[in-house]
């Protein structure tokens, strides 16, 4: 079991939403935490709120989607503070919409921030985890990303691509002390897209807690835990495992439990209130 105590953890998107509460974890198993993120209030609120549960936050304001000056952030992170022992890429931005109304823009942003930068990051860090023999690289992916799902495409192709690029890196790395983990929660109450917007998640879809996803991410780490599916309660993500299972080999069958379930129907109810301007676009 990993112990998380005196670890020094690199995590994106630390200034909001579930970043945070994965921060608010990781303060209380003793890691310390450098967070990266685009907003320099944000970094500082979750700073203070680390420090109040007695762990230690440090934040570097930047955007992981420049990324041919990553690698400079990553030699001062290693220069002026420590090696990196556990990096957890939890950045992601999603845009509701129909396919055809994406913007070249648009499918830019979502694949550098959800999956480009990612694989910049961890290419960027595993010489000195393989050097040291030891790291651990955690994806933040999604539900969406194991069965993709309509206005919303861009962000299921980024998050598809996290768990297959995470399953190849594990295999391929297998035996050098590198542990490859890839999270997949989905719908989340309280903070993100099922809050922006003001639409009410699908009641058999399912929807959990940003506490609850943060902890699963501590025990995917402490555990070493491949993939992890997060889904309200142990019943829910049993059936989705089911389900995802039946998709292999009836595709078309799946895609009617998503419409029967209204999640194609809230997808499109919040791509037409994004081109309304009813809310944010990511």
């Amino acid at each position: 079991m990993t112990i998380l105590a005196n670890k020094t953890v690199l995590l994106t998107g630390a200034s909001r939403g579930l970043g945070v509460y994965i921060a608010h974890a990781l303060a209380k198993e003793q890691a310390t935490v450098i967070g990266i993120s685009r907003s320099k209030s944000g970094l500082d609120k979750t700073r203070d709120e680390v420090k109040a549960l007695g762990g230690n936050f440090i934040g570097f304001t930047f955007d992981i989607r420049d990324l041919e000056n990553l690698s400079a952030l990553i030699q001062h992170i290693h220069n002026t503070i420590t090696p990196v022992d556990i990096l957890i890429n939890n950045t992601g931005v999603e845009i509701y919409q129909s396919f055809t109304d994406y913007s070249l823009e648009d499918l830019q942003s979502v694949l550098t921030t959800n999956l480009l930068a990612a694989m910049e990051l961890t290419r960027l860090l595993l010489p000195s985890m393989l050097e040291r023999g030891n790291g651990h690289i955690v994806n933040i992916s999604s539900l969406a990303g194991k069965k993709g799902v309509p206005y919303n495409s861009i962000y299921s192709a980024s998050k598809a691509g996290l768990i297959m690029w995470t399953d190849s890196l594990r295999q391929e790395l297998v035996g050098t002390g590198i542990k490859f983990s890839a999270i997949c929660p989905g719908y989340i109450s309280e903070t993100g897209m099922t809050v922006d917007s003001g639409l009410p998640t699908p009641i058999l879809a399912g929807i959990s807690t940003p506490e609850e996803v943060a902890k699963a991410v501590i025990r995917a780490i402490q555990k070493n835990k491949a993939e992890v599916i997060i889904n309200e309660s142990p019943v829910a993500e049993f059936l989705t495992k089911v389900i995802f299972g039946i998709g292999q080999v009836a595709p078309q069958f799946v895609d009617a439990v998503y419409r029967w379930i209204a999640i194609t129907k809230l997808n499109q109810m919040r791509a037409e209130n994004v081109a309304k301007g009813q809310y944010k676009r990511a």
